[in-house]
């Protein structure tokens, strides 16, 4: 009997137990252990739920150790309090978790400067990798990490890349097509944007799919119905307020994330322009704000936590040498329909 209080260790499960009490083979827990893609979901899910129970660890700490890691990814990311990017940095925190790895956050506050510092402190032994999202370097600066053998994952990148950075995105496009062939659904013809910043590839993408849903309709957009804004409330207030002093304002209004639909149903409020029933108006990103707004906001959701777990699964890949098909991926964009839009009032 222990004289000091306290209860003896639980023995440590060994991976031989963890593939009995899971029904699999020992190989397949450690597939599942180590990241490996080649297990069904069903599988992976039921291992790393016994594996949970259990309390089993893999040493990898000690064998990146022996081979010179530390067990660390880094993170650099413009801003940490929006929505959209605490999304994804928790989507990249719980896959690192999950194998036994974590996250150094590095805010770069929009700051070229900074950004490439913390990336050449990253590079330089304080981690085995890195998850850049909207970084500010341009492709050439990316491609100087790469040839000095720094593995890391663009997530959305900010500037077109070339096709040897890995990076993952949502399907811009292919979402926008989402936004507005519901509007064209609805009976809406005269469709405004807001778009991000025209150098952007996430508004290129999403204006490209604007005019191609437009086009498939039958719809030339007007040039004065397509307005260029920063992604913020303010500037998705500004915007609308041009779109509503138009000769014949629009019906319906595409605005490129969710912030500039905030401030457009905001403009829309302060000149008294209902909205459903006079204006439509729908977002992208689907941000936790979108269902509290007034009306709730009809958006495109993107997969963001999504984005960080499928950027850490890359990156863990490029660090174990494996090959890998596909560096550049998109993950599919979803329709949301909530309270703010409906058809245009006859």
């Amino acid at each position: 009997m222990s004289t000091t209080g306290q209860t003896a260790a639980r023995p440590r499960v060994t991976i031989r137990e963890i593939a009995s009490l899971a029904g699999v083979s020992v190989a397949t827990v450690s597939r599942v252990m180590n990241g490996r893609d080649d297990v069904s979901p069903e599988t992976r899910e039921l291992v790393q739920r016994v594996v949970r129970e259990h309390g089993y660890t893999t040493s990898r700490t000690a064998r990146g150790l022996s081979a010179g890691r530390t067990g660390l990814i880094g993170a650099t990311v413009p801003l940490v309090h929006p929505a959209y990017f605490s999304f994804i940095l928790s989507g990249a925190a719980e896959a690192l978790y999950e194998r036994d790895m974590r996250l150094v956050l590095c805010p770069t506050q929009h700051e070229h400067d900074r950004e490439v510092t913390l990336l050449e402190r990253m590079m330089h032994g304080t981690t085995d990798g890195g998850v850049l999202i909207l970084p500010q370097e341009s492709a050439d600066e990316l491609e100087t990490l790469l040839l000095h053998g720094y593995r890391f994952v663009v997530v959305d990148p900010l500037l077109p890349l070339n096709d040897r950075i890995p990076a993952v995105s949502a399907a811009h496009s292919a979402g926008a097509d989402l936004a507005v062939n519901h509007l064209l659904s609805l009976g809406h013809r005269r469709i405004a944007a807001i778009t991000g910043p025209r150098s952007w590839i996430a508004s290129e993408e999403r204006l490209r799919g604007f005019h191609a849903a437009l086009g498939s309709a039958g719809i030339l957009a007007e040039p004065e119905l397509v307005v260029e804004a920063n992604f913020e409330i303010e500037q998705g207030m500004r915007a609308a307020r041009r779109l509503f002093d138009l000769h014949e304002p629009p019906t319906a209004i595409f605005a490129f994330n969710d912030n500039l639909a905030i401030g457009a149903l905001q403009a829309a409020r302060e000149r008294g322009i209902r909205v459903p029933e006079q204006l439509s108006v729908i977002g992208f990103d689907d941000v936790e704000a979108a269902e509290i707004v007034t009306p709730a906001l009809t958006t495109i959701r993107q997969p963001l936590a999504e984005m960080g777990r499928m950027a850490v699964s890359l990156l863990e890949r490029l660090i174990e040498g494996q090959r890998i098909e596909a560096l550049h991926v998109e993950l599919r964009t979803q329709l949301i329909v909530r309270e703010s839009t409906a058809p245009p009032a006859q």
